[in-house]
């Protein structure tokens, strides 16, 4: 699974609002890249715009929560992460794999 675009739409606003939880960028952007397990709409929080919401792992395995929307720039599609976070343990119970 993946989320199309050329690249990410970064800036003062959201750099800081995602890293305050304790991402780096090149997490964040490593997850949406090459770790999503899900994406879902954010209904709840598009107002003005489309949101979603990605699951997704870390290059170290570590389960994370990306709210995010798509904005277009020059004529190019990017990805703008909104808020990024660790998941919590019981939310991870949810995606974690089960043994069968």
């Amino acid at each position: 699974m993946s989320v199309e675009a050329h690249g990410f739409d970064w800036d003062e606003g959201n750099r800081t609002k995602c890293q305050k939880h304790g991402l780096s960028l090149a997490e964040i952007e490593w997850a949406l890249r090459h770790g999503l397990l899900r994406v879902t709409d954010d209904h709840k929080h598009s107002l003005e715009e489309m949101r979603r919401i990605a699951i997704g792992r870390t290059q170290a395995g570590r389960l994370v929560l990306v709210g995010f929307t798509m904005r277009k720039r020059r004529g190019h599609t990017l990805i703008r992460p909104i808020t990024a976070r660790y998941m919590h343990a019981r939310e991870m119970s949810r995606y974690e794999p089960q043994d069968s």
